[in-house]
């Protein structure tokens, strides 16, 4: 039985693409991803989704931000303390008692 190459390349270079896109599609669905639809472009009205989740992102990290710069100054005074001899932290309590 001889094969005809002849015949076999254009029906493999052709077939080639959809089968790359069958089995993109098959990877990205298996991972969660929503699958491309063929033959449309993406459309860019998904920008403004995109717009607002960095600016949701953007507030949550200055929150955390401030939040461990806070946390910071906390183990600063803490070290200090548990650095500190004990008759000069005693000291300083008394002084902000006699106040």
């Amino acid at each position: 039985m001889t094969m005809d190459w002849a015949l076999m390349i254009p029906i493999v270079a052709i077939s080639v693409g959809p089968v790359a896109w069958v089995a993109n599609n098959w990877i990205r669905a298996k991972h969660g991803f929503e699958p491309e639809a063929r033959g449309r472009k993406r459309r860019r009205d998904g920008d403004v989704d995109g717009e607002r989740k960095v600016q949701l992102l953007s507030s949550e990290n200055e929150r955390l931000t401030g939040q461990v710069s806070r946390l910071e100054e906390r183990i600063a005074v803490l070290e200090r303390i548990a650095t500190d001899p004990a008759e000069r932290t005693a000291r300083e309590i008394e002084a902000l008692r006699d106040r």
